[in-house]
């Protein structure tokens, strides 16, 4: 499966670096945010797409106040989402941009409109947000383009996945990535449950992979050390910044520590593989072997204090030492030869 260039079974993980809101209303903010992405070596920029009247309605009755003990109590729904959206007359010079400088870039749309809206941008890939894994509807129409879809489980029960999968299949599009996500801002360590990566691509047929709202880099790395090949987390050039999702984004230097991390954990990950490296075949000689260690005598019989085996390893395999022990030399041997009968 590839999202644009990059081929998820051969290149490794595929980075995306969440800006969401952290361009706090600035263009040149959200400009500044894709150059430190590619900077870092992220694969791709990602956006949201939505507005404040495509994801909820203006309203401050109970149902519609944050008060979850989250990092925006207090504001309702409306407000918060009018203050963290990105402005979508902005979206086509953000694409030209990273598209300029060589950075992937798509979005997380909202409401079909959001679609109809990306499409003109030719975007690699869709993501679906955690909170929208229960819209069947957004996602059928999204899966209908034909693009690769990322879709978070954040929220969703076993079933909720599956029919999210089985929407997707059904029109044709199989090129699905779920990502485990612990829909909490930040998320505590214990609750990200990393075991599940493997799990959903071995339950769902897919690609798995992490959408991480922890803090710190601890959580992605142990995820691609566990199968992930799509790493998620949020971008911000530097906290200061303010902003809806600050509290919980990832500072520039920290992020291109945690790509630095993750691209050496699949270094060490490597594949199954029993050949040995040419390192590994110089290092032998540092193993032990067949050696004779006192003078031998032609007719001499073999014991364990004239043939040892020790270090370096040019002699005999010592697995053959007790087929030699008790018979006789067919020549001499000095103190010091490799014993290669």
């Amino acid at each position: 499966m590839k999202i644009g260039n990059f081929d998820l079974e051969k290149d490794g993980t595929y980075v995306i670096a969440e800006m969401s809101a952290n361009h706090n209303g600035s263009l040149k903010n959200a400009l500044d945010t894709i150059k430190a992405a590619k900077d870092i070596g992220a694969n791709c920029i990602k956006l949201q797409t939505y507005t404040a009247d495509t994801i909820t309605l203006d309203c401050k009755k109970d149902d519609f106040m944050i008060d979850g003990g989250t990092l925006w109590d207090g504001k309702n729904l409306y407000e918060l989402y009018a203050e963290a959206y990105t402005p979508w007359e902005w979206h086509g010079r953000l694409f030209e941009y990273a598209r300029k400088i060589g950075i992937d870039i798509f979005s997380s749309p909202f409401d079909k409109t959001a679609v109809d809206f990306l499409e003109q941008f030719n975007p690699s890939a869709y993501k679906i947000a955690s909170f929208e894994i229960t819209d069947y509807e957004l996602i059928r129409y999204t899966a209908s383009k034909m693009r690769p879809i990322i879709i978070s489980t954040g929220i969703a029960t076993i079933d909720e996945i599956q029919d999210a999968i089985d929407i997707c299949r059904e029109l044709g599009n199989k090129d699905i990535v779920l990502l485990k996500c612990t829909s909490a801002y930040p998320a505590p360590l214990e609750e990200a449950n990393l075991s599940m990566i493997a799990n959903l691509a071995e339950t769902f047929g897919v690609v798995s992979g992490f959408s991480d709202h922890t803090l710190g880099s601890t959580a992605p790395i142990t995820a691609v050390a566990l199968g992930a090949k799509v790493i998620e987390k949020h971008l911000i050039l530097n906290s200061s910044i303010g902003g809806a999702d600050a509290g919980f984004s990832m500072q520039k230097k920290e992020f291109s520590d945690m790509i630095k991390a993750i691209r050496e954990t699949e270094k060490l990950i490597g594949k199954v593989d029993y050949a040995m490296s040419e390192k590994t075949k110089n290092s032998r000689e540092f193993s032990r072997s067949l050696y004779v260690a006192k003078d031998i005598k032609k007719g001499e019989v073999f014991t364990q204090e004239n043939i040892r085996s020790v270090r370096p390893g040019h002699g005999m395999h010592p697995k053959y030492l007790k087929d030699i022990l008790g018979k006789k030399a067919d020549r001499c041997y000095e103190f010091g030869d490799r014993f290669n009968r």
